[in-house]
């Protein structure tokens, strides 16, 4: 019988089919398992859930004598009742760039616990737990909806160690705001955030060896990292009734639209519009983060780099689109203006894709720090403007990243 208690009456044996809450709240990648160790039922009593869901068919019932909060005839009034309190707990309205970041960097913490998790079961064997990953999505599409800037530039701010699995998260976000930008449904975007977290899925196959290597790969290491898009496909088809857009773009977003990509070759009408938006959304990610081999680039030369391989590598309009949902110096590119001050990109403009609100704290003229100031560029009282980009490698600004959050280190 499904029952729905206070957390006060768990016991060890008792199996946990839902937690009832966000789920930022509870500490537990995945649900439907019998509690076994003493430390999860003192994880769960420290978080802030207050009531869960347990099936006293798969595990212990309440002791006798206690009365269950609620009880369900069917996993089907459960999910719904699940549905209506996290529907009413959502928040997607608009808010400021600074607002959002301290909630995407809370978001970017718990999401990449959970991508660990994930595909350390992946490497156990393990079935992915699919209701997990699209609550995880949930989360992520509602900090996009609030301010997308926010968690797709602290997704871009991981390690070379964080690197597979905050990959992960930056392209969900990433997918997200770009079907937004084309225009597609809920129903759609959600579907591009599940196969943007999942699209990497098969990296968990790959020898930790050659998945961390801090060099440039071998031709056979090479050919084993590509075998990664059908292993994934693989283990998302023994998830059984998987998003099929997750499907496809796990095992197409290395194809390129002149045919040149794997593992099919497919050519531009052969490849979807889900599977060309993960083309685009895995290579900005992964040439704008550090990896174990080298430092990223600048986000705007990111994006230079990419339009100069566009024609045979991504679809024009995809690419295009994704432009504008970054914009022309996504936040974080450092610029040098016409006055000859340098400044990092802050924030996105409505008015012009090339004239954001920039932070401006170094002279070139005196070679000399000044003090920090933010100038919007698309201002009728401003007459400065950006000259080009710079090279963060030549310059060594070590609190470059600090200067555009506003938040210390890395700040999830």
């Amino acid at each position: 019988m499904l029952k729905r208690i206070r957390v006060e009456q768990l016991i060890l044996g008792m199996h946990i089919k839902e937690f009832c809450g966000s789920w930022m709240e509870h500490p537990f990648w995945r649900t439907g398992f019998v509690l076994k160790d003493p430390k999860d039922l003192e994880r769960i009593l420290g978080s802030s859930i207050k009531e869960v869901w347990i099936d006293s068919s798969k595990g212990l019932d309440v002791a006798a004598g206690e009365q269950a909060v609620s009880v369900a005839q069917s996993d089907e009034q459960v999910e719904q009742e699940l549905r209506a309190v996290a529907d009413a707990q959502r928040q997607t309205a608009p808010v400021p760039l600074d607002v959002e970041y301290q909630k995407a960097a809370l978001i970017c913490r718990q999401s990449k616990q959970a991508v660990v998790s994930m595909f350390r079961e992946a490497r156990m064997g393990k079935t992915v737990d699919a209701s997990g990953a699209q609550r995880l999505v949930e989360e992520i599409s509602d900090s996009v909806s609030r301010n997308a800037s926010a968690l797709i530039s602290l997704a871009r701010l991981k390690n070379a160690d964080d690197y597979t699995y905050m990959h992960s998260v930056a392209v969900c976000a990433m997918m997200i705001a770009l079907a937004r930008q084309l225009g597609l449904d809920e129903v759609q975007t959600r579907s591009a955030g599940l196969a943007g977290l999942l699209h990497d899925l098969g990296k968990a196959a790959m020898p930790m060896e050659v998945l961390n290597k801090p060099g440039k790969l071998t031709d056979a290491e090479f050919s084993i990292m590509k075998s990664h898009p059908v292993e994934g496909h693989k283990m998302l088809l023994a998830v059984g009734n998987v998003d099929p857009i997750a499907l496809d773009v796990c095992l197409h977003h290395h194809e390129k639209t002149d045919g040149s990509g794997y593992p099919k070759g497919l050519k531009d009408e052969q490849i979807s519009l889900f599977a060309k938006m993960g083309a685009v959304c895995d290579v900005y990610d992964a040439i704008t983060s550090n990896r174990p081999y080298k430092h990223g680039w600048d986000p705007a030369e990111s994006l230079r780099k990419m339009a100069e391989w566009a024609k045979g590598h991504f679809d024009q309009q995809v690419f295009q689109a994704f432009v504008k949902s970054l914009g022309i110096y996504p936040i974080g590119s450092l610029v040098r203006l016409a006055s000859g001050r340098l400044g990092v990109v802050v924030e996105q403009s409505t008015k012009s894709l090339t004239m954001p609100l920039v932070k401006v704290f170094f002279s070139t003229k005196s070679n000399l720090r000044i003090p920090p100031e933010v100038i919007d560029l698309s201002a009728p009282t401003c007459s400065d403007k950006i000259a080009g980009r710079e090279d963060p490698a030549t310059w060594k600004f070590r609190d470059l990243d600090e200067l555009w959050s506003g938040l210390p280190g890395q700040p999830w």
